[in-house]
């Protein structure tokens, strides 16, 4: 979603057919998942050479702990953004902080294609007018909530005590007093083995048929086979699942232990899914769920 396309109301992840009712004239482009990846990879590649601590969030996304790097913060961020563009030729934006908190919420602030900084001792002013939605995990229905309580901004969320929030976040309040102050204390944590991988499709015209669904469900099983073979090929496959999504936007997962990851036993998968509604179809996904590593100094079993 780029963005002449958000200046319609049009945002990532939303369904077309609502992006098309806010701007008719979209262009609508298909995805290209395997450069994406490619281009991820290569850019992964890259940051690995500034930090070794990095937490990945999405294909296109990262923090990096640069906290024992010698240069300064703001000048690391514009060479890594240069690698990035002169090895790509895409740009790239990024947000500087003392916390992960801080980091992502600037990162959001000179987009495109630049960067903002945020100093330790700049914290506080930087949060006071801040909205409360900027904070992670405050939602519609908690921004709703807030605004309720007369609370728009980090600055007004700070009036309240702990136990007030406490009183109508539950848990969440204590994470809340803190973090409207702008104090996060979760690390960033290296990259840890994934729990599954997936691959899934949005049709542009539903699919009504278990034989349509067949047929798209082919060209989704050799995607995963062919990441399966060359990211994961050392993992045990515990189970398989296939995922509808139908046309009324509601969801169903057919999922096995102990399978082969075929296409026969995904096939088996999808007609189970399928026939549970037999609704048409507008999104399938397929993937395959890894054994749990065992930690290091996991107690053995005793017999």
């Amino acid at each position: 979603c780029n963005y002449e396309a958000r200046k319609f109301g049009v945002r990532s992840a939303m369904p077309t057919f609502m992006a098309l009712q806010r701007c008719p004239n979209l262009i609508v482009l298909p995805t290209r998942f395997d450069v994406y990846r490619r281009e991820a990879a290569i850019i992964r590649g890259i940051l690995y050479q500034f930090s070794a601590i990095i937490e990945p969030l999405s294909l296109d996304e990262a923090y990096l702990d640069v906290s024992s790097h010698p240069s300064a913060a703001g000048a690391l961020a514009r060479e890594i953004r240069t690698a990035i563009f002169r090895t790509t030729k895409l740009t790239s934006s990024a947000g500087i902080g003392p916390n992960k908190l801080i980091a992502k919420i600037a990162s959001e602030i000179n987009k495109p294609n630049g960067q903002f900084e945020v100093k330790s001792e700049h914290v506080a002013h930087f949060m006071k007018d801040l909205p409360v939605r900027k904070i992670w995990g405050i939602g519609e229905k908690s921004e709703r909530k807030l605004e309720e309580l007369g609370a728009k901004t980090c600055g007004e969320l700070q009036r309240f005590s702990r136990p007030e929030l406490v009183n109508v976040f539950g848990k969440f309040g204590l994470e809340l007093y803190e973090l409207c102050r702008g104090i996060d204390v979760r690390p960033v944590e290296p990259d840890r083995p994934r729990k599954s991988l997936s691959t899934e499709e949005t049709f542009g015209v539903d699919l009504a048929t278990l034989e349509q669904c067949e047929e798209k469900l082919e060209e989704l099983f050799q995607d995963v086979m062919a990441d399966l073979a060359q990211k994961e090929s050392t993992r045990d496959v515990t189970k398989i699942f296939v995922k509808l999504k139908f046309n009324d936007f509601t969801r169903t997962t057919a999922e096995r232990a102990g399978l082969t990851p075929t296409l026969q036993a995904f096939r088996s998968l999808l007609a189970e899914a399928f026939g549970r509604t037999g609704k048409p179809v507008r999104l399938i996904g397929i993937g395959v769920r890894f054994a749990e590593p065992m930690p290091e100094n996991a107690q053995m079993t005793l017999l």
